[in-house]
């Protein structure tokens, strides 16, 4: 049984084109068509010159980055595979978190006195105010008759 498993996850990883996955190359990200949307606004988001996708979605430390990426990687596949996932595409708690320490690990000197006063206590979550930065959000046009905002 352990062998048709693994022979079936070999089979899946190869077939999949999973060693791209393994790279920085932000481009593997849009293999599936529901990342496609995601790397086009990153392509016109204010950190596409500073920040790729393993940057702001997975940890610094080197050790749980393998960790993020294979328990993405595995839980992503299993959601492609059988089509039981949000489109667009909705990112994880568990996964909010890692993009909320990577803001902080590379805006440290700018976040600074916003940081909790205790580890592991409450902070607003970068994204709340900058919702666009790592992803530009197109907005629709208002139309005539809508106030300004």
């Amino acid at each position: 049984m352990f062998g048709v498993l693994g022979g079936l996850g070999v089979f899946t990883f190869g077939y999949g084109g999973g060693a791209a996955y393994l790279g920085h190359d932000p481009a593997a990200c849009a293999n599936c068509h529901v990342m496609r949307d995601p790397y086009d606004t990153w392509q016109k988001s204010s950190h596409h010159a500073v920040a790729e996708c393993n940057d702001c979605h997975l940890p610094h430390h080197p050790i749980m980055k393998w960790v993020v990426k294979a328990d993405n990687g595995f839980f992503h596949s299993l959601a492609f595979t059988t089509g039981d996932f949000k489109d667009p595409i909705q990112i994880k708690p568990r996964n909010s978190r890692v993009v909320q320490q990577a803001c902080v690990y590379c805006h440290a000197d700018l976040v600074d006195h916003m940081l909790p006063a205790e580890a592991g206590g409450d902070m607003l979550s970068c994204v709340h105010c900058h919702a666009s930065v790592g992803h530009a959000q197109t907005i629709a046009p208002r139309r005539s008759n809508q106030p300004a905002p």
